[in-house]
C-alpha cells in the first residue's frame, strides 16, 4: 500500500476514530449576557460530561459580544461567530455542513436547541455516532429523539452575588 493512502472502512470513511465536539456556549450558560460570568463553569462541566480525547476537534459557537470572554477562558479551540438572533446556532450549523460524516466517526453537540435536529439526524443516518449534551430543561424533544445518546448537564449556577468591581476600585 502506498504511504499516502488512508485506511477506509466499508462505507469509505477514514477507519481511525475522530470526534468533533460542537459547543453552543450561549445555550450552556443561559444566554449571551451570561457568557462572561459562566464560561469557566461551562468549560468545567462540559469537560466532566465530555472528557477530552486525543485528536478531538472542539468548535465553539458564540455571538460577537461573548467572543473575547470566551477566548480568554477557552484556548486551543476553533471559534465560530455570527451576530444576530440564533447567530451561534447558525454558525455551528455551517460547521455541521462541512462534510462531517466523511471526516469524523463521532459528533458531540453541546446544545439542546431543536434547530440542530435535522443535521444530527442526517449524521446519524450516515453511521456517525451522535451524542447530545444539554440541560434537561432546555433539551428539544425532537433533538433528543434524533441523537444516538443524550447526556445531561447540571443546571446553570445562579448569577454572581459579588458586587461588580469598577476600575476605580482596583489599586
Amino acid at each position: 500500500m502506498p504511504f499516502t493512502e488512508t485506511l477506509k472502512d466499508a462505507k469509505g470513511r477514514k477507519a481511525a476514530k475522530r470526534r468533533i465536539v460542537l459547543v453552543d456556549i450561549e445555550n450552556v450558560v443561559g444566554g449571551l449576557s451570561a457568557v462572561r460570568d459562566h464560561v469557566s463553569w461551562a468549560k468545567a462541566v462540559i469537560g466532566e460530561c465530555v472528557p477530552a480525547q486525543p485528536g478531538d476537534q472542539v468548535v465553539i459557537g458564540v455571538g460577537p459580544t461573548g467572543l473575547l470572554d470566551l477566548a480568554c477562558a477557552w484556548k486551543s479551540v476553533r471559534y465560530v461567530m455570527r451576530p444576530g438572533q440564533n447567530g451561534a446556532d447558525l454558525a455551528l450549523l455551517e460547521v455541521l455542513g462541512e462534510n462531517i460524516a466523511d471526516r469524523f466517526t463521532e459528533v458531540v453537540l453541546v446544545s439542546g436547541d431543536g434547530i440542530f435536529t435535522h443535521a444530527i439526524a442526517a449524521l446519524a443516518s450516515r453511521g456517525v455516532k451522535t451524542t447530545v449534551v444539554a440541560h434537561a430543561s432546555g433539551l428539544s424533544r425532537r433533538l433528543e429523539f434524533a441523537a444516538g445518546e443524550v447526556r445531561l448537564l447540571p443546571e446553570q449556577p445562579s448569577p454572581r452575588s459579588v458586587a461588580a468591581v469598577s476600575n476605580m476600585d482596583v489599586a
